[in-house]
């Protein structure tokens, strides 16, 4: 006989513990490991390896490798490669199913820790590009503020993508996919850029069909550090001056969206902004001109470990799940179809409550 703590083992007990665990192979523990299945969902989901672990933030071969060892695992085949793409086997199409169940119940979990669970306290400092942090993460804050009523956060909006490694922020989200080995990089999803100008431009100086009536209207446009405005600008007009096109350049994303709303001029927005309220219209042109950004979050390894970064970092894939909201897929909707392509909730609309004075009264924002 042997103990274990202060409870004696007797010998029979023993037998039937190792009998236990021998019964529960490796290969059958590897059948509980989420992380795996949740890879192959988005296998599924991206139907490309090389699509996938762009959205996962893993190598092409890392991806492989783990669905490799899913298989190995079950003991069948999930997918086959093709040139377009995968394809699911039968059998793969039968772990779908119990794959996307188990994201269900991951999911569920989740609500049910921050629905029990709200005493998570100190700082989390965020940061985030001014244009998502003004207008599409601050409004999705407030129900995670009141769910985690003792947790501060530090919000950082800014153009320049703040240093997660020098510890500026224990967060970031931002446009530029970092590089570094000591971070943790997660792909949420991806900003697609279109034409827009207000209806009171359009009303003054009429609606463009092509690219060629745009050398005749009012340019707006937002320049960054690295001036990557010009290329756009360069293959739309080779060889036209920006002077007497360009009306107005700023390196501001409020700026530059408010300056579209007032009828300043024609610019790109993200399509986002237009499906959550922004009074503007989409200009459609003989030429598809559209822009794509990749929005990644990003946060040091040993932050993983901290409950109210992990906390936050929960939301904010949520809050960019191109699963729930189409505007945020890698796949381009028209921003006239965006609202066939939802069926969820409207999101929060920034526009809400806005007032002016009008002849010495004031009046709402419609």
């Amino acid at each position: 006989m042997r103990t274990v703590g202060e409870r004696p083992v007797l010998a029979g007990e023993q037998a039937v513990k190792l009998a236990g665990e021998q019964a529960v192979k490796p290969q059958a523990r590897q059948l509980l490991d989420w992380e795996n299945a949740h890879l192959f969902l988005e296998l599924v989901r991206c139907k490309s390896f090389r699509a996938a672990a762009d959205h996962v933030g893993l190598s092409v071969n890392a991806l492989r490798k783990r669905i490799s060892g899913f298989e190995k695992a079950l003991g069948v085949t999930l997918v086959t490669r093709h040139v377009d793409g995968v394809r699911l086997t039968a059998e793969g199409d039968k772990i779908l199913a119990a794959a996307n169940k188990m994201e269900e119940a991951a999911r569920a979990l989740m609500q049910a820790r921050d629905s029990t669970d709200r005493t998570v306290t100190g700082k989390v400092r965020f940061g985030v590009t001014e244009g998502l942090g003004t207008l599409w993460i601050a409004p999705n804050l407030v129900e995670f503020q009141r769910a985690n009523p003792k947790l501060l956060l530090d919000v950082n909006c800014a153009m320049r993508s703040a240093d997660v490694l020098r510890m500026e922020v224990d967060l970031s989200v931002q446009l530029i996919r970092p590089t570094s080995p000591e971070l943790r990089v997660v792909k949420l999803g991806q900003m697609h850029l279109v034409l827009f100008a207000a209806q009171s431009y359009i009303d003054i100086y009429g609606m463009p069909k092509t690219v060629a009536d745009l050398q005749n209207h009012r340019i707006v446009i937002q320049a960054d550090e690295d001036e990557k405005w010009q290329v756009l600008y360069n293959r739309l007009f080779p060889g036209v001056n920006p002077e007497g096109l360009v009306s107005l350049r700023t390196n501001v994303s409020s700026a530059h969206y408010w300056s579209i709303v007032n009828g300043a001029g024609i610019g790109m927005l993200p399509t986002y902004v237009y499906t959550i309220g922004a009074p503007i219209v989409p200009i459609v042109l003989d030429v598809d001109i559209h822009v794509a950004l990749d929005i990644w979050m990003t946060y040091h390894v040993d932050a993983a470990r901290i409950p109210r970064v992990r906390r936050l970092a929960d939301l904010l894939i949520a809050s960019f799940s191109p699963k729930h909201f189409p505007w945020f897929r890698d796949e381009f909707i028209g921003p006239t179809d965006l609202a066939k392509a939802y069926s969820g909730k409207v999101p929060a609309n920034p526009f809400n409550g806005f007032a002016r004075l009008e002849n010495g009264r004031v009046k709402r924002a419609e």
